[in-house]
């Protein structure tokens, strides 16, 4: 190998509810490493049922990183974790034990690998207007302005979801571009790592199935009582993470605007439609290797191939 070449490191993605916390813990145990978890939900304390995160049971048996590591109303975005996965990575490389990249969030692992630039500025001036108009006029107005604006955003944006309402709005104000155009042109940079790709994946039926199953876990664990001590808490609604699945289905039960099966069954159906996108960013990725969550041994064996390679 080229001593200029970028070091190696593994990356277990995948749908959400697919399996890929119980492969990467059995990968990581045969292989010394250890899991950074690159989840965009997994980051926030206190949000436990709800992220599906690694149990205490599970961080005891492999160690778990980019796991509980910032508050439910701090802001983190893609460049930050970019940054504090890659010192954590450098530091596991340093120790000479492989780093295994885990989770189902592709901006996070593609921010890892490539670095993520800031190629936007926002003009404090828009955020404070458009802050000013999300207090007058509440969201269904900003998100009709967005639809105007940047339609390709508000297609892929929740209604409710007025954290990136307002981002998607204060790009578009400030730039005069759609925030799509922003993450088409990613700026990424150079590699840093070479990855082996392990993309995990089930039939359609059998996937929607697990995810199905893994809502009813997550109510029958309390996740109810999780959002409604959060929101005792003093987290509020509009929160980008309080926005997310789950949370937001939970929190329009609460406020009355679903009925509990109706929260359910949207629950259900909004986990369906995500694992659709995660997999369609997947399948755009060179060089994954798609397996099952039971080839483990073929997952080996390939890792075994990656690092005895040049």
């Amino acid at each position: 190998m080229n001593t200029s070449d970028p070091p190696k490191i593994v990356i277990v993605c995948g749908p959400t509810g697919v399996g890929k916390t119980a492969f990467a813990i059995e990968l990581a145990k045969r292989f010394g490493g250890e899991i950074v978890g690159a989840d965009s939900m997994q980051i926030y304390r206190r949000m436990d049922i709800g992220t599906a995160k690694p149990t205490a049971e599970e961080k005891a048996v492999v160690p778990h990183h980019m796991v509980d590591i910032i508050a439910p109303d701090e802001p983190f975005d893609a460049a930050a974790y970019g940054r504090r996965a890659d010192a954590i990575v450098t530091q596991l490389l340093a120790d000479n034990k492989i780093a295994f990249v885990v989770g189902g969030t592709g901006l996070y692992i593609k921010a890892l690998i490539y670095g993520l630039f800031k190629g936007r500025t926002v003009d404090d001036r828009v955020r404070q207007t458009l802050q000013a108009r999300l207090a007058d006029e509440g969201a269904p107005a900003l998100y009709d302005a967005l639809k105007d604006r940047d339609p390709s955003a508000a297609a892929r944006i929740h209604p409710n979801d007025t954290y990136r309402i307002l981002r998607a709005l204060e790009v578009v104000e400030t730039t005069g571009r759609a925030i799509s155009e922003f993450h088409e042109a990613h700026h990424f940079g150079k590699a840093r790592y070479r990855g082996s790709y392990i993309g995990l994946t089930l039939p359609r039926e059998q996937l929607y199935a697990r995810i199905d199953g893994r809502v009813d876990a997550m109510i029958a664990a309390g996740l109810l009582e999780e959002v409604r001590g959060l929101l005792a808490s003093g987290y509020g609604p509009e929160l980008k993470s309080m926005q997310s699945l789950g949370y937001r289905h939970m929190i329009a039960y609460i406020q009355g605007e679903l009925t509990w099966d109706e929260a359910l069954r949207t629950l259900k159906r909004d986990h369906r439609r995500y694992a659709k996108r995660q997999l369609t960013w997947f399948k755009a990725v060179d060089g994954m290797h798609w397996l099952a969550p039971d080839e483990i041994d073929t997952a080996a064996e390939q890792i075994d191939r990656f690092f005895a390679a040049a």
